[in-house]
């Protein structure tokens, strides 16, 4: 269930090794094409079109020979194997891998829920996107001094990111009629916390926090957004600053459904999972990617590990299948995070390292 980073691998690994006849593999997902994480912010940005930075899910399951179901999963009945989705009857299985990802946050901010977009799920995202360039395309016709103002809430790695990207397409719209995009594009970020970037070591806040003031985003960090208006947001120190839209890139959480599934959960609502990915309750239901947690290896809910899981997720199920032992897998604790900044440079950071400079976004 989900066409996620991890599911992604497998299938592709499942038209390369072509399962025993007698194994029925089906997918259920309500995307058939399913965003790459790594490549939402140059798309954003204008640099790639739809079909670069998705995978087409159709063709892969072709390639996989496995039957597409296009719905929802809203439930689990694990006693009696069966999916539950929106609009299909039950759905029996005998494995489950489950890759579904996460939900955006729902705030107690007053406003937040009518006039934030989300950044997730990012289908939604990007339709509110496409529509805000095309309606300020549309003003720009009638007025080109029209100017183009957009709020971030999330200052982490997913927000700063966020910020540039639509910095980058805001001031290539502006270019277009003639305009300077530096007098009339502002961008805001509000951040609770004192710095940018959390969970980044200290080099790459400081430079991500340079790059913003060199790009003339205003990150506002040490504020608590306290009420979202229709163009407005304000927070608990008085600041209120007017904007043509809200994107909220807080931390997602997990999807609602899951409390009533039997499945074992983290006490934040995620699926818990041994080192073999199977659920710690339910040996014939695996998990991988945002909507899963290792709970002997806990990392950050990032696409890398998603992509790191693809293939043990593959061998283990393939085992599972087959009656074998699945075997443990360790990710990394290290992981390289490469975030974009402009068109030219990219900020890289491994460890305690942190460099920015063009060859980070070769890279």
């Amino acid at each position: 269930v989900g066409g996620g980073h991890s599911h992604a691998l497998v299938l592709r690994k499942m038209g390369m090794e072509p399962w025993p006849a007698n194994v029925g593999i089906t997918l259920i997902t309500n995307l058939a094409d399913t965003p790459y994480s790594g490549m939402l912010p140059c798309h954003i940005a204008g640099l790639y079109d739809f079909d670069t930075a998705h995978i087409d899910l159709r063709p892969l399951t072709r390639f996989a020979n496995c039957r597409l179901i296009m719905d929802q999963m809203v439930g689990l009945e694990p006693g009696k194997r069966q999916v539950i989705c929106r609009d299909h009857p039950p759905i029996a299985y005998d494995t489950l891998s489950i890759d579904i990802g996460s939900t955006p946050t729902k705030s107690q901010v007053p406003g937040a829920a009518q006039h934030a977009i989300p950044a997730k799920p990012v289908p939604g995202l990007l339709r509110a996107w496409a529509a805000y360039i095309a309606d300020l395309e549309h003003a720009l016709v009638e007025n080109p001094q029209t100017p183009a103002t957009v709020s971030i809430v999330g200052g982490g790695v997913g927000g700063v990111e966020m910020a540039f990207a639509m910095q980058v397409r805001l001031w290539a719209l502006m270019r277009q009629y003639g305009r300077d995009p530096k007098s009339q594009v502002s961008v805001h970020i509000f951040q609770r916390g004192p710095h940018l970037a959390k969970g980044r070591n200290r080099r790459t806040q400081k430079m991500v926090e340079r790059m913003c003031r060199m790009r003339n985003i205003q990150a506002h960090t040490g504020q608590t957004v306290c009420q979202v208006g229709t163009e407005s947001v304000r927070c608990q120190s008085g600041l209120e600053v007017r904007c043509d839209r809200t994107f909220w890139v807080t931390n997602a959480s997990a999807p609602p459904w899951l409390t009533n599934s039997g499945l074992s959960l983290t006490p934040d609502g995620f699926i818990a999972v041994k080192d073999t990915l199977q659920s710690r309750n339910h040996p014939n239901v695996f998990a991988a990617g945002d909507v899963a947690t290792m709970v002997n290896h806990k990392r950050p809910k990032a696409g890398v590990f998603a992509v790191r899981q693809g293939p043990p997720l593959y061998a283990n199920l393939k085992r599972h299948v087959l009656g074998k032992s699945p075997k443990p897998f360790r990710p990394q604790k290290r992981y390289l995070n490469i975030i974009d900044t402009d068109t030219e440079t990219s900020i890289a950071s491994w460890g305690p390292f942190a460099v920015h400079a063009k060859w980070c976004r070769r890279w």
